[in-house]
C-alpha cells in the first residue's frame, strides 16, 4: 500500500493518540464477554510476498492459510470474482480462517455510491456469500477526494446494506474527521448502524488515526514505511490493544500493509508474538514450527 508513503518517516511523530472520549462509552455499551483477534497480511500473492514461501511452494494460499488466521482480500477490489472462486478459496482454508474482503472499485470508486452501485453490490454479495463462515467483515474504501458533500450518498449505502453482513468503512477526505460537526453525524450513522469505523495507522496521513470506535469491533490498517519504527508501532498498538480488551471489545481485525509488502509477514509475526506474551493468547506465528504447519520466515 503506497497510500501515507512519505520520504522521511523518521520524521514523523508515530505516537497513538488517545482513544476519542466516546470510544469509552461505545464499549462499555456493548461491553463483551467474548474476545477474537485476527491478524494478517492484504493478500497473499507470491511476487509481493518475496521470501514468505518456502521454495516450491505451489498453492500459496493453502500455505498462507496454515500460517495466519485471515487476509484482507484486497484482491476483491479490482473485479467481482463469480461465485465459484469464492467456494474454492473457502475449501482450501482451515475451519477457523477469515477473509475480510475490499468492496470492488466499481461500487466506491467508480460509482461513488450513486444509487447505480447497488446493481455491483447486489452481483458482489450474490457471489462472497460463497464463503459462508470464513466470510468475516466486509469493507468499503472510498477514494481521497470523496468529500462530505456526498454525505448523503453514504447514509443511503449504509441504510440499504444488509444488516446480517458486518460492514467496515473507511473514508480518506480530511473533512470527514477534521470537521467536528461532520464527524459527529458520521459517527452517529455508523454506531445506528452497527457500522466498524476503520483506523488506517500510516505515516503520511496521521489524521485518519481517529481512535474512535463505533461498535464492539476494531478494524484496523496497519500501513509500515519500511523503517525500524515500524516496531515500536507495533509495541503501540499492543498497549492499546491490551487496554481495549479490558475495556470489553469483541474483535480485534489487524492488517499490516507495507510500501513494499515484502515485510509485511515478518510484521505481522512480531505483532503476533507480542500479543501471545502480553494478553496470555497461543495464536499461530508464522514461521514458528511449534505453532505454524511449516516453512520459516527467520
Amino acid at each position: 500500500m503506497q497510500f501515507g508513503k512519505v520520504t522521511h518517516p523518521e520524521i514523523i511523530d508515530f505516537t497513538l493518540p488517545k482513544d476519542h472520549p466516546d470510544t469509552k462509552l461505545v464499549l462499555a455499551k456493548n461491553n463483551s464477554s467474548t474476545f477474537k483477534i485476527h491478524i494478517g497480511c492484504a493478500k497473499w500473492n507470491k511476487q509481493d510476498l518475496k521470501g514468505f514461501y518456502p521454495k516450491g511452494t505451489k498453492d500459496e494460499l493453502h500455505y498462507y492459510a496454515r500460517q495466519f488466521n485471515c487476509i484482507e482480500l484486497n484482491a476483491a477490489f479490482y473485479r467481482i470474482f463469480p461465485p465459484e472462486q469464492f467456494q474454492k478459496w473457502h475449501a482450501k482454508t482451515p475451519e477457523d480462517f477469515k477473509f475480510f474482503p475490499k468492496l470492488v472499485q466499481n461500487i466506491s470508486h467508480f460509482d461513488r455510491l450513486k444509487p447505480e452501485a447497488q446493481l455491483h453490490v447486489d452481483r458482489y454479495l450474490n457471489a462472497v456469500i460463497h464463503l459462508k463462515e470464513k466470510l468475516g467483515t466486509t469493507f468499503l474504501q472510498m477514494h481521497s477526494n470523496f468529500a462530505p458533500k456526498d454525505f448523503d450518498r453514504v447514509v443511503h449505502f449504509i441504510e440499504r446494506w444488509p444488516k446480517e453482513i458486518p460492514l467496515a468503512v473507511e473514508l480518506r477526505h480530511t473533512d470527514w474527521y477534521n470537521t467536528p460537526s461532520i464527524a459527529t453525524e458520521l459517527y452517529q450513522l455508523f454506531e445506528d448502524n452497527n457500522i466498524s469505523n476503520i483506523i488506517t495507522d500510516t505515516a503520511g496521513r496521521r489524521d485518519l488515526i481517529h481512535m474512535r470506535l463505533t461498535n464492539n469491533e476494531a478494524f484496523i490498517r496497519y500501513v509500515g514505511a519500511n523503517h525500524e519504527t515500524d516496531y515500536s508501532r507495533l509495541d503501540d498498538w499492543v498497549t492499546r490493544i491490551t487496554d481495549w480488551k479490558k475495556q470489553g471489545i469483541a474483535a480485534i481485525h489487524f492488517f499490516v500493509h507495507q510500501n513494499l509488502e515484502v515485510e509485511s509477514p515478518l510484521l505481522s509475526a512480531y505483532l503476533i508474538k507480542k500479543l501471545n506474551d502480553e494478553l496470555n493468547f497461543d495464536l499461530k506465528v508464522p514461521g514458528d514450527p511449534n505453532r505454524a504447519i511449516q516453512g520459516s520466515l527467520f
